[in-house]
């Protein structure tokens, strides 16, 4: 009951934001909360690979990269606006997460992280030596300027970043309450004891897999439609997957709030790292990677399990508790 009372909250005052935001008309405000919105998605579905499913997906960029490239590729070619096929690509990275999860869910543990990155650079160097996919220069929304509305371009990108964070924070929570989360749990615990009680692992993984792969495809879709412009370095950079590491870890994996967290704290660090102290490029690797270590100290299992046990919150809880009568029989 409290944690349905603690997510209506969470969606009155994500939905009043989304009101209110678009109003004013800040087009820098607009971008920069939706790249947020954008971050806290991909950390979302990426945090139900790594802390429920016990997938350390380290390629995930690839789906980041295949859906910008299947919007870009399909506006260009049949000349629509690329809202028109932002659909598409969130079914052609379903589609290809399902595929690559035939192979590469025969690797484990370390080996299926290291075959995900190692998967994501064959795809990006064959692209990038492609030249009807553009190439290593990539695609530019060029052709297709006049077919949007850049009146209310920020504004229609910005809804769309919200209503996919939403949807992978609710879409998170309800299927964690659900039986196959339940089974994720006992998998993310012992996938062999799982197996045993009779979970199907195989199908548990791979449904969290489609998922997390076409909304990350879908995201850098939006992404790079506000960027206008795309290229398989920028797409498929691994880069991606290090922010959604350290928004994740940062904020508690393995809890749907973690990545709310986290999502505040990167982009918080980097304003202040990027604009304050005017770092970049390795430093600014650097700097964040010592604040993640620091912060990981402080806090090893992340904030929100910090601040949950500390105050008492439950929040967006899935905890399952045993039925009072199987209690009452135990103490008997």
């Amino acid at each position: 009951m409290k944690a349905a009372v603690a997510f209506i909250l969470y969606v009155a005052v994500a939905a009043a934001a989304g009101l209110v935001a678009p109003i004013y008309d800040w087009a820098g405000a607009l971008r920069f909360m939706s790249e947020m919105f954008l971050y806290l998605a991909m950390a979302e579905l990426w945090n139900l690979l790594a802390g429920y499913a016990g997938l350390l997906c380290m390629g995930q960029q690839m789906f980041i990269g295949l859906g910008t490239y299947c919007l870009f590729y399909a506006s260009l070619k049949l000349n629509v606006s690329p809202y028109w096929v932002m659909p598409l690509s969130l079914v052609f990275s379903a589609a290809m997460a399902a595929l690559a999860a035939l192979f590469m869910f025969r690797l484990r543990v370390i080996y299926f992280a290291i075959g995900t990155w190692i998967l994501s650079d064959m795809i990006a160097s064959f692209i990038s030596r492609t030249p009807e996919l553009g190439g290593a220069s990539g695609y530019q929304l060029s052709d297709v300027l006049p077919l949007i509305n850049f009146d209310w371009f920020d504004q229609v990108i910005f809804w769309i970043a919200a209503g996919l964070a939403f949807a992978a924070v609710w879409g998170s929570y309800t299927l964690m309450r659900s039986s196959i989360g339940l089974g994720l749990m006992s998998i993310r615990d012992n996938d062999l004891a799982a197996a045993s009680l009779g979970v199907d692992v195989w199908m548990s993984r791979f449904i969290v897999f489609v998922i997390a792969g076409a909304g990350c495809g879908l995201a850098g879709a939006v992404y790079f439609t506000a960027q206008l412009s795309m290229g398989p370095g920028q797409a498929f950079d691994p880069n991606w997957v290090v922010a959604m590491l350290f928004i994740t870890i940062v904020g508690g994996i393995g809890t749907l709030e973690g990545p709310i967290i986290g999502t505040a704290i990167y982009f918080g660090l980097r304003e202040i790292f990027t604009n304050e102290l005017n770092l970049s490029g390795a430093w600014y690797l650097i700097a964040l990677g010592a604040a993640a270590m620091v912060l990981m100290l402080y806090a090893p299992n992340g904030l929100w399990p910090e601040i949950r046990d500390r105050f008492g919150v439950q929040g967006l809880s899935v905890r399952r508790h045993p039925p009072k009568t199987l209690l009452a029989e135990a103490a008997e």
